[in-house]
């Protein structure tokens, strides 16, 4: 099992994004995703979005708000993914270079026309909401073949 985070960090109806074409072996190559990744032992999800986003972006996020839990069974074909979501607005720094992608302010309408994985177009909604979500998301040779929620 991995435990990860993925934070979406929002200014003036934009998002920040990262277009995954820096990394070898990346299997997120050519996709467009929100910062985040794993947690290290005996770290909260909010240290782990933290320090993920400062380690990617430069910026310093505070009081990231999550707003639900994603599952992704076998997404790797060898691990289940647990995915903590967050947003966040409130943040310090100035954008680095980031070592795995591309990093770029995309404005919220259009976010939906990047090259995101297919689960993506569907939990984007229910980040935007204003209930906790469950999500579980499967994939086979990754390509989306279910998907569910439940809101709290």
């Amino acid at each position: 099992m991995k435990l990860g985070t993925l934070c979406y960090i929002k200014k003036n109806n934009k998002t920040l994004m990262m277009h995954r074409i820096k990394k070898p072996n990346d299997m997120h190559q050519g996709k467009w995703n929100a910062l985040g990744g794993k947690l290290h032992p005996g770290e909260t999800p909010e240290e782990c979005v933290i320090r993920e986003v400062k380690e990617e972006s430069g910026l310093d996020i505070r009081q990231p708000m999550l707003k639900g839990l994603l599952t992704f069974p076998k997404f790797d074909k060898i691990d289940d993914w647990y995915v903590f979501v967050f947003t966040a607005a409130d943040f310090t720094g100035t954008l680095i270079d980031c070592p795995e992608g591309r990093l770029e302010w995309i404005d919220d309408h259009k976010i939906q026309e990047l090259n995101l994985w297919e689960g993506d177009h569907i939990f984007l909604k229910w980040v935007e909401g204003h209930r906790f979500f469950s999500g579980k998301l499967t994939y086979q040779d990754y390509k989306l073949a279910h998907h569910e929620v439940k809101f709290y």
